[in-house]
């Protein structure tokens, strides 16, 4: 492939890194460049161009970033420690199957993050288990199958029987606080009203930031065992879901 052929190529997939390389082969053929799909993945190749996986970002709205370089700003200079005491929680969903559609961004490495390499996503439906869980820098905390519909009443009992049994399990220190994202069940009044009662402080937590919540990184390692395992029902994706929870080690809860 010639060095303009070459240039037309890059520039194209810098501005549209979803461009399947099919499509590159039709934009290349109206300039007369006449190349299969192989060499156009070899040459994106050799360009340090790779086919990846978009990372999947909430979309935010301006009042979101600002909250989100707000909290940035006010935790730059926070101690370790500080981190170190803190109860990390959040639900995630986890397919029987895994996800079922698969997408592809052309990207250089190190850009994964950038914008023109994400894809945004919406709040999670329907899944086949939705589970609760929590970790501290020490390890992993209590594991919770929640069964039939989430809802504020639903979430504090989860609360009522596996924060403070976490806590103690972990050895967090007089003055831990807790994590909880901005979803309608953990901010209602009845839940405040809970959390106020039973005297558990919270992290202040931008909304739409799940990627700053560190327990992502173990839901990520979570399903991956998981689905490697191949769950053939509901029963055993509960059953190897607590399993290999169970297996994660204080070393990678630390970082």
């Amino acid at each position: 492939m010639t060095a303009r052929a070459q240039r037309r190529m890059l520039n194209e997939v810098k501005k549209n890194p979803r461009v399947s390389a099919k499509d590159l082969q039709k934009s290349l053929a109206h300039a007369n460049i006449f190349v299969d799909t192989s060499t156009i993945r070899k040459t994106l190749n050799k360009n340090g161009v790779h086919g990846r996986t978009p990372r999947r970002k909430p979309l935010l709205s301006i009042k979101n970033i600002a909250a989100r370089l707000k909290f940035a700003n006010e935790h730059l200079d926070v101690p370790q420690h500080y981190w170190q005491n803190i109860l990390w929680t959040d639900e995630t969903k986890i397919e029987l199957f895994g996800k079922n559609t698969q997408h592809y961004v052309w990207r250089k490495k190190g850009t994964a993050h950038q914008h023109q390499n994400l894809i945004p996503t919406v709040k999670h439906g329907g899944g086949s288990i939705m589970v609760w869980g929590c970790f501290a820098a020490s390890g992993p905390g209590r594991i919770v199958v929640i069964d039939g519909k989430m809802n504020s009443r639903v979430y504090q009992d989860i609360l009522q029987e596996n924060v403070r049994p976490s806590v103690s399990q972990l050895k967090l220190r007089r003055g831990w606080v807790m994590q909880q994202d901005n979803d309608p069940k953990h901010t209602s009044n009845s839940t405040k009203e809970w959390l106020q009662q039973n005297k558990i402080r919270l992290l202040e937590w931008p909304s739409q930031s799940p990627d700053l919540n560190l327990i992502e990184m173990l839901w990520h390692d979570l399903k991956r065992a998981i689905h490697t395992r191949h769950p053939k029902n509901i029963a055993t994706l509960k059953q190897f879901c607590e399993e290999e929870w169970s297996k994660i080690t204080p070393d990678r809860c630390a970082g």
